[in-house]
């Protein structure tokens, strides 16, 4: 199987109250929306945190080929190896997701705007609003 997945992450304040959004989508159809409250953490410890709850999701399902898609260039560029990783809580994140990729025949990182991300971004807030209120 071969998924499209769209991951978010944020937070309010930085660092503040977060959540993930992930979407999963296989042959042009959603076969997943998930939604998580994080607690207290910074945008791009949210946006790392997607990632691994989408690739856990993808291994769930039993993906064989993963192409990921997210508006933060800058966790894209690290996991591409184009930019260093120097955040210790970061790292963590980093080295989950590494090892969890060779579950998987292939994975691909990719940046697309804000607004192509609009139902990923739409679960964030939901987890946000939904973590607040408890």
């Amino acid at each position: 199987m071969h998924l499209k997945i769209y991951t978010d992450g944020g937070s309010r304040g930085n660092p503040g109250p977060s959540g993930l959004g992930v979407v999963l989508i296989n042959k042009n159809k959603v076969i997943g929306k998930y939604f998580k409250f994080l607690g207290r953490a910074t945008n791009n410890e949210a946006e790392y945190a997607g990632i691994l709850y989408g690739l856990k999701k993808a291994k769930e399902k039993g993906a064989k080929r993963v192409d990921m898609y997210m508006d933060s260039l800058l966790a894209v560029k690290q996991l591409n190896q184009e930019y260093k990783l120097k955040n210790k809580n970061l790292a963590k994140y980093f080295i989950k997701i590494w090892n969890l990729k060779d579950s998987f025949d292939k994975v691909s990182f990719s940046h697309i705007p804000r607004e192509k991300n609009n139902l990923a971004d739409e679960l964030v807030n939901k987890a946000i609003d939904q973590g607040i209120r408890r």
